[in-house]
């Protein structure tokens, strides 16, 4: 293949029939979720050490190449895809990733490109709107004001954890940028904080034991009663609390923290509050969910993938401040080749993102939002919260079966009774389903007690599904005896 418009055009074309077949069949569940073989076998089939030794791969074997490739791929629209929290996205966002591989925009200063700058603001603003930070008349309105919120994209939750401490850092501790950070410093939240907490905690080099836990309920879920003991603790020692951090909603159960008591608890002590909404943020976009997140207008700072529930392709997630400043003051850093007055109609995003070279990322929800709107993903998000619960209502008539709460989001824990009370035992029924390929469903650990888990993403997952899902792990438990 040359480097051509025309050379591009043919593989295109070649490819694309390939995957509207792919796409079919994921849809309409004809095909295994996954498959999947020993690495150094898959790695023969697709023939990757000649390609990568000798090149030449032409469009006679690149059909062969895709349909293996394919094949060994994750099948996310197939509509017993229950696994992780990644989007079975909505096709309109892979529009962005099409443009964005060929026009290659590293956007972060605005004349590397405009249009993508413009977008990523644009759906910021929206997002800030729906969290009530945006002071604004209109989305379009990229004047500062000191009185709205701001907010940057970022490759995943992960970097928009960490770049909401890093501003939380800024705040307490200024100079830190220039001095390090103050070994004091310490963070607070539940015992069930997303990894990328603790790994930003360390990342900024204050160490794991810079996590100072704060106690649940037997679901997870933070205790607020259990927020003085933990501060006070916390002051004897000599700390200071640079962050007070709520899950909105958890990993493993999909339950929200009680984020307005914990608000005025912040409020009270003045100290940064952070709400990890990667997943739940969501439910601002429909009044009979959103106020799972009432509250928020007390935090400082959130984060919201797009990845999840606003069904773009990965990776892409906000990180949401409610003052301007508080991004403003994040970083400060200087490079003659990037920081420097100049004349432009736009405005640079370098400033404010760990990233240099950055992606058009903001077109994957923007491409979403139009040609969908804000109300049908609105309805999206509903209905998959609420086809859940009509799963759990499922689980629970079955004798053999169990759920250890009410959802509250699209995540699902259960298990299957009948067998070993044991978390081994759980681990295995999930390995064998994932084995056999007809449904992706993953596991977790709800206070030491192991569990069957879904996350039901996909608007094709039906209730008759669920059916099949229990029937199947009757028929592996059964084999198991």
């Amino acid at each position: 293949m040359q480097n051509t418009g025309s050379d591009f055009q043919e593989v295109v074309m070649q490819i694309l029939p390939q995957l509207v077949d792919y796409l079919k069949e994921s849809q309409q569940g004809t095909i295994d979720v996954l498959q999947q073989m020993p690495a150094s076998e898959l790695a023969q089939q697709l023939q990757l050490d000649k390609w990568i030794r000798q090149g030449g791969l032409a469009n006679s074997d690149m059909t062969d190449f895709v349909a293996t490739y394919l094949t060994n791929s994750q099948h996310m629209h197939h509509p017993r895809y229950i696994g992780h929290q990644v989007a079975s996205h909505h096709l309109s966002s892979g529009i962005a990733d099409i443009i964005q591989g060929v026009i290659n925009n590293p956007m972060a200063i605005y004349e590397m490109g405009p249009s993508a700058v413009v977008i990523e603001q644009t759906v910021i603003n929206w997002m800030l709107e729906k969290a009530g930070w945006l002071h604004k008349d209109d989305i379009t309105d990229f004047t500062e004001n000191p009185q709205s919120g701001a907010g940057i994209l970022t490759h995943g939750g992960s970097m928009a954890n960490l770049t909401a401490l890093l501003a939380a850092r800024a705040s307490i501790a200024p100079n830190s940028w220039e001095t390090g950070t103050p070994s004091e410093l310490v963070v607070m939240g539940p015992q069930v904080s997303h990894y990328s907490i603790a790994r930003a905690i360390s990342i900024m080099g204050l160490g794991s034991q810079a996590y100072l836990p704060v106690g649940v309920s037997s679901t997870e879920v933070m205790i607020p009663d259990m927020l003085p003991k933990v501060y006070q603790q916390a002051m004897d020692s000599g700390q200071q609390v640079m962050a007070v951090v709520a899950n909105a909603c958890a990993t493993a159960t999909g339950l929200y923290d009680p984020l307005e008591e914990i608000g005025h608890f912040c409020r009270e002590h003045d100290l940064w509050y952070h709400v990890d909404g990667a997943h739940g943020a969501s439910a601002l976009l429909h009044d009979d969910i959103k106020h799972y997140l009432n509250g928020l207008q007390m935090a400082d700072s959130m984060i919201w993938d797009t990845h999840k529930m606003l069904r773009t392709t990965t990776l892409c997630a906000a990180a949401l401040f409610r003052k301007q400043e508080s991004l403003a003051t994040t970083f400060r850093q200087k490079g003659s080749y990037l920081f420097h007055d100049k004349e432009e109609p736009g405005f640079d995003l370098m400033p404010y993102t760990i990233e240099c070279t950055k992606a058009a990322i903001g077109t994957k929800l923007y491409w979403v939002l139009a040609t969908q709107g804000e109300r049908a993903v609105a309805n999206y998000v509903k209905q998959q919260y609420d086809i859940t619960a009509q799963m759990h209502a499922l689980i629970s008539t079955e004798s053999d079966f169990a759920c250890p709460y009410l959802p509250q989001a699209n995540i699902l824990c259960f298990k299957y009774t009948d067998g070993p009370d044991s978390n081994d035992y759980q681990l295995t029924l999930r390995n064998e389903v994932v084995k056999r390929g007809k449904f992706y469903i993953t596991s977790a650990e709800v206070k030491g007690i192991r569990y069957l888990r879904m996350t039901v993403i996909n608007e094709l997952t039906t209730l008759d599904d669920i059916t099949a899902l229990l029937q199947h792990i009757r028929v592996i438990a059964a084999e198991l005896v």
